[in-house]
């Protein structure tokens, strides 16, 4: 920029990264310094040989939870994104409860009737503090490389938006916990009671109280913020030896009697699985249980949980249990086989060595969840062939909490088969037991997809990871913290800037060509290049439904001779882009999605890719019963007459095999359909009649497939498919 600048006689607005880091810290925009805590432990000590930790301070860095959430109250660009008070909404066709934004579910709207009670804070807009924290490692190969850190955000802001030791150091460790947590959350307390007077978003003022909403935390956490003994409920009083049996719910005031009954800590710890020596944090501020604010973990409770760590161990120690070691194996490597011949999807990832990778994150648990099923069936009994999806939908109606309730009954019924084949002996599973309190959470906190600690683990990445990287890896919190809070001036500072119409426009424009190969440009071109010499006919056939939609007759049963002709040229497309509304996906503003459906003879210069779809041939039906499954050969479009450009698509049909999902797996099955002559189903079809891409697995059944199948081989060399509604939650909805 200098030496572009020179000849102007002028200079760049930074000298050097010095320079630049100078102005970032003078700006006051988004402006909240961190502070340190420093704890040392003041408990017992032995008379000789301390251990370390006893003389050791801790510190913890922090920034004042109150002013970050001024910042974020009035950040401009949550406008429209806040929910300024407690609102129930209520279906318009049947009048039925959905929950989705935190402050559409009941907890909120409890907070409030409470704040509305006191003359003091009544008529005051309520903000829930919800916070969320998990330990991350930044290095596994240095020292001191582990961190802690606590995420807070408001939950008025929607959905779419957010080793060992010996017992006293344990308890230390918690103790520290829970003080830190308090200290740090102290300046809130004052604001819980009495009322303040704030910015908002939209440009108005308003009188706001604060409160301690939800925690986002997985098992481990959990035991450690509600004080609880491991392999017991933090949120009900069921034996950690039969939890499924069920219990009360737990709360603050009965905890706290039974620690004020002198009952010895011993039996606390025994028959109620309370630790008595500690204290949540919660119990220093008003209106928190920390109970009930312990929300739902979708990520280590059903995907890491009941799917990964349990489904998939299981069938791995059944076929081992029931072939032996070494068939077991080579049953298992089918299965990795059968995963990694799954033809691609947009938004899926492959898994070109089955379950072979080193170590599993949150996002390989999801994918693998969405083609598990079918790789399984036929190695399995059937009654291990089932799973449910239904919590991890955006929106929850009434109807979605009935059939979330009925999954379970029979997730708990079906899973009995690996305890009668000596798979499981007993069923006592803490992450198991907690889908029985989705329903009751869900009415209190709305969606589970808005609580879920696969948010405070992507912020890992910003906060933590990557400060580390940049920082020189020798007392590294201190460069962490300062990088943190100049990233925060920065985001400031730009929407600062957006506000005052400062960044409207581009700096520099560039002309992209992208260079495409060359297709067909003439209808016999075209039918040679896709291999279908009657491509003429099935287009005059289409014509005729275009040009005469009031006539009862089917197009295909019109002598082509009598059918409109097209003779001019068309133009042949690699891809196609649907855009739909898909209210059960975090798929950005309004719930609208956006996906590419590819249909080119040479994709990644590897194989042609010709991806399928759902055909909406009746939309007064719902889901499958109104919508067909295709594959399209190619997209075109031409213009007739110099009138009217119609966008076309060349599909293969597939037919189903029944006129209901199948049992065993809830998934419908469909085969490619041929004539009567045993030539392919295809059709020209307009492309507003193409829904949204489809995905299909094969149906495996219970013979090894051939080692030298690929996935781009997945729709050619098999005859039957399910129609894969675990692909995503949109696809779950339709082709459920």
């Amino acid at each position: 920029m200098a030496v572009q600048l020179l000849k102007h006689d002028d200079h760049p607005p930074f000298a050097d990264h010095k320079d630049l880091h100078k102005v970032i810290d003078a700006t006051q925009l988004g402006n909240v310094t961190w502070q340190c805590l420093s704890i040392q432990y003041t408990g017992e000590r032995p008379e000789h040989d301390a251990p370390p930790w006893m003389d050791r301070e801790y510190e913890v860095w922090y920034r004042d939870p109150h002013m970050m959430a001024h910042n974020m109250l009035a950040n401009p660009t949550y406008k429209g994104e806040i929910d300024y008070a407690p609102f129930r909404e209520y279906d318009a066709l049947d009048d039925t409860r959905r929950w989705r934004d935190f402050m559409s579910a009941d907890w909120a709207w409890q907070q409030a009737d409470e704040i509305s009670k006191d003359p003091n804070t009544h008529g005051s807009m309520f903000i829930p503090i919800i916070l969320g924290s998990d330990k991350t490692t930044v290095s596994v190969g240095t020292g001191n490389n582990e961190y802690y850190p606590l995420y807070a955000s408001i939950g008025n802001v929607h959905n779419n938006v957010q080793h060992a030791h010996d017992d006293s150091f344990r308890v230390f460790r918690r103790q520290l916990f829970h003080r830190s947590l308090s200290t740090i959350l102290s300046t809130l307390k004052p604001v819980m009671t009495e009322y303040e007077v704030l910015r908002c978003a939209d440009g108005h003022f308003r009188r706001v109280i604060f409160g301690l909403g939800p925690y986002i935390a997985d098992y481990e956490e959990q035991l450690v913020l509600s004080c609880t003994v491991k392999n017991w409920c933090p949120k009900c009083l069921a034996s950690r030896g039969d939890l499924d049996g069920g219990g009360l719910l737990r709360c603050r005031e009965h905890t706290d009697v039974l620690i004020h009954e002198n009952i010895h800590p011993d039996t606390l710890w025994h028959e109620y699985g309370i630790i008595s020596v500690l204290i949540p944090f919660t119990n220093d501020f008003p209106r928190a249980d920390i109970h009930q604010l312990i929300s739902f973990d979708l990520l280590h409770q059903l995907v890491k949980g009941a799917f990964k760590d349990h489904l998939v161990d299981w069938v791995v120690k059944y076929l081992r249990l029931e072939h032996g070691t070494k068939r077991g194996d080579e049953i298992m490597s089918d299965i990795d086989r059968r995963i990694a011949v799954v033809a691609p999807f947009a938004g899926l990832r492959r898994f070109p060595d089955g379950r072979g990778f080193k170590q599993w994150t949150g996002n390989d648990s999801k994918a693998l969840m969405k083609v598990f099923i079918p790789a399984i069936e036929g190695h399995v009994p059937q009654d291990m062939v089932q799973f449910c999806y239904i919590a991890r939908r955006n929106v929850i109606t009434e109807a979605s909490l009935d059939q979330l309730k009925d999954a379970l009954a029979r997730f708990h019924h079906y899973r009995q088969i690996f305890e009668t084949t000596g798979t499981v002996p007993h069923f006592s599973l803490p992450r198991q037991h907690s889908m029985t309190h989705y329903a009751d959470m869900i009415r209190l906190f709305g969606a589970p997809n808005g609580l879920c600690s696969s948010i405070t683990e992507s912020k890992h990445i910003k906060a933590v990871k990557q400060p580390w990287r940049w920082s020189s890896k020798h007392n590294a919190i201190g460069q962490m913290l300062l990088a943190n809070q100049r990233l925060d001036k920065l985001a400031a500072s730009r929407v600062d800037f957006a506000a005052r119409g400062m960044l409207i426009g581009s700096v520099l424009s560039r002309a992209v060509a992208a260079l495409q190969r060359t297709r067909a440009q003439t209808v016999p071109e075209l039918a040679s290049e896709v291999n279908v010499p009657y491509l003429r006919r099935l287009i005059r056939h289409f014509l005729f439904s275009q040009l005469f939609r009031n006539d009862p007759c089917n197009p295909e049963d019109v002598p082509a001779a009598s059918c409109p002709r097209h003779n001019g040229r068309l133009h042949v497309l690699n891809s196609a882009a649907a855009t739909f509304y898909a209210p059960s996906d975090p798929s950005g503003i309004g719930g609208m999605r956006r996906e590419q459906i590819h249909a080119c003879p040479s994709w990644r210069n590897v194989y042609p890719r010709n991806d399928c779809v759902f055909v909406n041939t009746n939309s007064d039906l719902e889901g499958m019963k109104g919508l067909e499954v295709a594959r399209v050969r190619c997209f075109f479009s031409f213009r007739y007459n110099w009138a009217a450009t119609y966008p076309c698509a060349l599909v293969h049909w597939f037919d189903k095999v029944s006129d209901s999902a199948d049992e065993d797996t809830g998934m419908w099955i469909v085969r490619p359909s041929v004539r009567d002559d045993g030539t392919p189903n295809l059709t020209v079809i307009h492309i507003d009649t193409v829904y949204r891409a489809a995905h299909l697995i094969p149906v495996y059944g219970p013979d090894f497939i051939p080692k030298d199948i690929e996935y781009f081989h997945s729709y050619d060399a098999f005859r039957l498919f399910y129609v894969n509604k675990y692909a995503d939650h949109h696809a779950f909805e339709i082709a459920s």
